[in-house]
């Protein structure tokens, strides 16, 4: 059994693209939400080993929800915030998240998400 993710994206398009990526890079999808708040209850439902959290959502932004999720437990499930914007835009909130890192959705892959991860 291979790592279990959970993918959170108010992008239903993105959210199918990264399920069929991280699978075929050997990822256990075990969810998906489509927001802030339906991605809490997720993660207590799945426990997922990594959660992978788009940063601009339309209810809890993805800093939100990881601050919500670090404070519970810094280890588990490990964050890695992604975002179709560079990571310069986020540069300040990125260090302070308590997320493992970030990646750029054009960047999405198994070998991106387990360098975080590891």
């Amino acid at each position: 059994m291979g790592v279990t993710l959970l993918i959170v994206d108010d992008h239903a398009g993105f959210r199918s693209f990264a399920r069929a990526l991280l699978e075929a890079e050997g990822y256990d999808v075990v969810g998906e939400a489509a927001d802030g708040q339906s991605a809490l209850p997720a993660v207590d439902a799945l426990d997922p080993d990594v959660v992978l959290l788009d940063v601009a959502l339309p209810d809890l932004d993805g800093f939100a929800v990881c601050e919500r999720l670090t404070e519970r437990d810094p280890g588990r499930p490990a964050v890695v915030l992604t975002s179709s914007r560079d990571a310069s835009a986020f540069r300040r909130r990125l260090a302070a998240s308590g997320a493992r890192g970030f990646i750029p959705k054009n960047d999405l892959s198994g070998l991106a998400l387990d360098a975080m991860t590891a």
